[in-house]
């Protein structure tokens, strides 16, 4: 059988007629070859590593401690400035009878004057004389002057209680003053605080994120305690919201207050407050119930629900849920009521 050749001149069909076309074959296999290694995981390309969960967590816990003071102010100057209004208002409630009395009493005091002007004292006196006896003369004109003197003493003792009024009120009012000043400028703030707060939240990755109940909890002695832990744990889940104080959302003050509230003991939202308003308790003898205070400024509180439990409105970002305290620094224990 005869073998078909093909002439030496001729090509083979598809090799390159060029050397040109040589290199470009080459550089199209290598190529090939290179994205066959990458897709096979021979060839690692550079990632950029983004931080962990836990290390956003820990950015936001270190940012969190230099808002939540700032926030603790802001509930500080609101209570006292609630509390002095309603002291303010009480004094002008009862300044406004006083008015009353010193206002009519300078009435009588500038009729009497008025007579004197336009009638003058010669006229006074004339009727005096004219119309009473010579024995009675004397008697007639010392009346005249316990009337006046009596007039005065009227005014003076008026006069005197309202400036103690108004000398309280002045000082409450330079006081409400100075506290909304503090509260503009605190209000000032809020919107940082709460562009701040925003990017905080848009750093954490969009997860879903899982609370449990609170544990269960014996041997709680005091029905208040019973009833704030009751509360407290029923809000596990909701949101953090700074100067909430429920039922939608709290912030951490503000919870400790809805808690004690439903049990009929009334807290200050503010956690500077509450920790004046709880008996000291050792850590030893801390019992469900009690609050726990976090750092030196007492910038944070919770509610203890033993073993090293408590249930708290963390930070922005976190809802409502049950914590370790050993998170924090503690700074101590108050037992309410």
């Amino acid at each position: 059988m005869s073998v078909a050749t093909m002439p030496l001149h001729r090509p083979v069909p598809g090799w390159p007629r060029r050397p040109g076309g040589l290199r470009r074959a080459a550089h199209r296999l290598v190529v090939l070859v290179a994205a066959a290694a990458v897709g096979a995981g021979l060839i690692a390309a550079p990632a950029y590593a983004e931080p962990s969960v836990e290390e956003i967590e820990r950015q936001i816990d270190k940012q969190w401690q230099q808002l939540e003071p700032t926030i603790e102010q802001y509930n500080k100057v609101r209570s006292q400035l609630k509390v002095n209004r309603k002291k303010a208002s009480d004094l002008q409630k009862k300044i406004q009878p006083l008015a009353l009395e010193a206002e009519l009493a300078m009435n009588r005091v500038a009729d009497l004057a008025s007579r004197y002007y336009v009638n003058g004292p010669s006229q006074e006196l004339g009727a005096v004389l004219l119309n009473a006896k010579p024995d009675m003369l004397g008697e007639q004109m010392a009346l005249l002057e316990r009337l006046a003197a009596y007039e005065r003493q009227q005014l003076e003792g008026v006069m005197k209680v309202r400036k103690k009024y108004d000398d309280q009120k002045a000082k409450l009012d330079a006081l409400i003053a100075d506290q909304e000043t503090k509260e503009k400028q605190l209000a000032a703030k809020k919107k940082q605080i709460d562009t701040k707060i925003k990017q905080l939240e848009r750093s954490l990755p969009v997860t879903t994120v899982k609370t449990t109940n609170c544990p269960t909890i014996n041997g709680v002695v005091s029905a208040a305690a019973r009833t704030a832990i009751k509360v407290a744990c029923a809000q596990v889940g909701k949101p953090y919201v700074w100067g909430a104080t429920g039922p939608n959302s709290f912030d951490c003050s503000g919870l400790t207050q809805y808690a004690y509230k439903a049990a009929g003991i009334y807290l200050t939202h503010f956690t500077g407050a509450q920790w004046n308003e709880g008996k000291a308790i050792s850590r030893a003898d801390a019992r469900p119930g009690d609050l726990v205070f976090f750092r030196s400024d007492l910038s944070h509180v919770g509610l203890y629900l033993g073993n090293n439990l408590m249930v708290h409105a963390p930070r922005a970002g976190k809802p409502v849920n049950v914590s370790p305290i050993t998170t924090m620094p503690i700074a101590g224990f108050r037992r309410p009521g």
